[in-house]
């Protein structure tokens, strides 16, 4: 037997050390909660992804009464983009939450379901995604998605 080690690098900001797209991204995102359809958990995410073109679009999550018929931010945004830019990788992806109260003061990172589609989303397109986490004491910057699913399942898995 063996140990398998498996390390992320996760740099820690404060907001003011982001340079204006990044901050302009994340204002995006937070801005995408207030059209967050969450009358049950009460709780707002929105996101925003810049595209290899420059173009921004952005997503908020929808829950349903019937769960989990709902979807988070985070998968409506990189469904809308690859759906209406499929040849524009996303190349950043800003998640902003909020209560009903105020935004989270910790960055909350995104669900399995979604980690998931933001791997089918760099195998697509070859790249990582670059994540920027919102939190009003801090933001979290993710180089990969890789770095919060480290033994992903995709593609390859699934080959001879």
């Amino acid at each position: 037997m063996k140990d398998l080690t498996i390390t992320a690098i996760i740099k820690v900001y404060q907001y003011d050390e982001l340079n204006e797209g990044d901050r302009s991204l994340i204002k995006t995102a937070m801005e995408a909660t207030a059209r967050s359809y969450s009358p049950y958990s009460h709780f707002s995410v929105g996101a925003a992804a810049l595209l290899d073109n420059g173009t921004v679009v952005t997503g908020a999550n929808q829950e349903n009464a019937a769960y989990p018929s709902g979807l988070c931010a985070e998968r409506t945004t990189l469904f809308y983009a690859n759906s209406q830019y499929p040849d524009q990788p996303v190349v950043t992806l800003a998640i902003a939450a909020r209560t009903e109260k105020d935004f989270i003061d910790h960055p909350i990172p995104p669900c399995g379901a979604c980690r998931q589609v933001i791997l089918e989303t760099e195998k697509r397109y070859k790249q990582p995604i670059r994540i920027l986490l919102y939190g009003k004491e801090c933001i979290y910057e993710v180089k990969s998605i890789g770095d919060l699913l480290p033994l992903s399942f995709d593609a390859s898995a699934m080959e001879d």
